[in-house]
């Protein structure tokens, strides 16, 4: 291929970002559709993922180089200064960075972004980024809004505050979960290695697969024919919490996009079932996708508001809300999401995750599990709610929690993205009490 047409993806990828889409899905859409090989894939992929997360960087720079204000110009050639940029300080040699973007910009403003681009390629390296430790210094630095800067500076500590920042900004890995119904750990390693793929085992997770120089997983014969699922080990480790047992009947309150859904099926088996309850009949049918692809007919998609389900009362086994939050623990996954999450959506989720664990503590049966789950870090949405269900919810009493690299945090457990090199989660798990 012509290097400017992966340039060209990315930018039209950019541009749909910007009007609403989101990168996670649309970039392995128009790869899937598209006749790149395996590493141009990868080279879309990194200018997508990587000029997303770090556009308030990119902006400073080009701020410095531009006599006019980044956010006035045109999308398209928005995107294409900010790929130019991030190509300059990812170490893309000049000529290239800047000539074979110029070519992806609109025709009428190749000569501005031209001289923008190479008048930035002089400014460094070293790039001229602002070097105080206040908020605001460190936010354009490492590319965020000041208020995720603060907000985990203050509940982490400036270390770790800006360890899980770092690390937001992170590609992050790839992990296969073996569908124990159709091979083992060990089968699936022996079958990739021999696809020329490198598999390493996972570190949080004994049987879950850390895999690299696989491009898309939805590639691969065993995701494609379900003997495997892409899912980060973070997650994986959700359902081990969980320890949905064989025969079960397990509840989950907010399943979509259906990873610890299927993950759960698996454990139950052919005689339980897996209730997967999610708002919206398009992600329902997500749910319902990754079901059939791995074959489970024991996990039964339905469309219903998790905070009021059409289940019988004390009829789950276990019940999981992996409930929606501002999943500041996968800022790497979702290279777009820190640009999407306001200060002001942390009390709204917060107040819908209550709710839903009310909802489980109604649905479980005496002796029975409930886990949740977030993929976030705030205070409001870990500590917090184990706080409120304390008082509110006195028969659901903590019990097990995961030991290190999982940090005890109130009656749960959090682990920070640094810590094992996942996503970012939080976990308290609950059994009810006879009443």
């Amino acid at each position: 291929m012509r290097a400017e047409t992966g340039r060209a993806i990315a930018r039209d990828v950019l541009i749909r970002v910007e009007v609403g889409a989101y990168s996670n899905i649309v970039l392995p859409q128009i790869l899937r559709d598209s006749k790149l090989d395996g590493r141009d894939r990868a080279f879309v992929t990194d200018l997508v993922y990587g000029t997303l997360r770090r556009r308030r960087s990119l902006d400073h720079l080009l701020a410095l180089v531009s006599d006019r204000p980044v956010d006035r110009l045109d999308a398209p050639v928005r995107a294409a200064l900010r790929l130019g940029a991030y190509q300059l300080v990812s170490g893309v040699p000049a000529h290239a960075a800047v000539s074979e973007t110029v070519e992806v910009a609109p025709l009428r403003a190749r000569g501005y972004v031209n001289a923008a681009l190479r008048k930035l390629a002089r400014l460094g390296p070293p790039w001229p980024w602002p070097d105080g430790a206040d908020t605001e210094s460190l936010a354009v630095r490492l590319s965020y809004p000041d208020w995720i800067v603060q907000r985990l500076r203050d509940e982490l500590g400036p270390d770790d505050g800006r360890a899980a920042l770092e690390a937001g900004n992170e590609a992050p890995r790839v992990t296969l979960r073996p569908n124990p119904e159709r091979t083992s750990s060990a089968a699936l390693a022996t079958e990739l290695q021999a696809e020329g793929v490198h598999v390493e085992p996972g570190r949080l997770v004994g049987d879950a697969l850390v895999v690299r120089g696989i491009g898309d997983p939805a590639r691969l014969a065993a995701v494609a024919d379900g003997r495997a699922t892409p899912q980060d080990q973070a997650s994986q480790a959700v359902v081990q919490l969980l320890d949905p047992q064989p025969g079960e009947t397990v509840v989950d309150l907010a399943a979509a996009p259906g990873g610890k859904a299927t993950a759960t099926g698996e454990r139950v088996g052919g005689a339980g079932r897996v209730v997967a309850i999610d708002l919206r009949a398009g992600r329902a049918a997500l749910v319902a996708a990754a079901a059939r692809r791995l074959r489970l007919h024991q996990v039964f998609p339905v469309v219903a508001d998790g905070t009021a389900p059409p289940v019988r009362a004390a009829s789950a086994d276990r019940v999981l809300v992996d409930a929606p939050c501002t999943g500041l623990g996968v800022l790497g996954r979702r290279a777009d999401a820190r640009f999407r999450v306001a200060p002001s959506d942390v009390e709204p989720l917060a107040a819908l995750q209550r709710e839903l664990l009310r909802a489980a503590g109604q649905l479980v049966r005496s002796g029975g599990v409930v886990v949740y789950s977030v993929c976030t870090l705030t205070g409001e949405e870990t500590i917090g709610i184990d706080e409120w269900t304390a008082r509110a919810l006195p028969e659901l009493v903590a019990t097990t929690r995961p030991g290190p690299p999982w940090r005890p945090r109130g009656r749960g457990a959090l682990l920070l993205p640094q810590d094992a090199g996942t996503d970012g989660m939080y976990v308290l798990r609950l059994v009810r009490q006879p009443s």
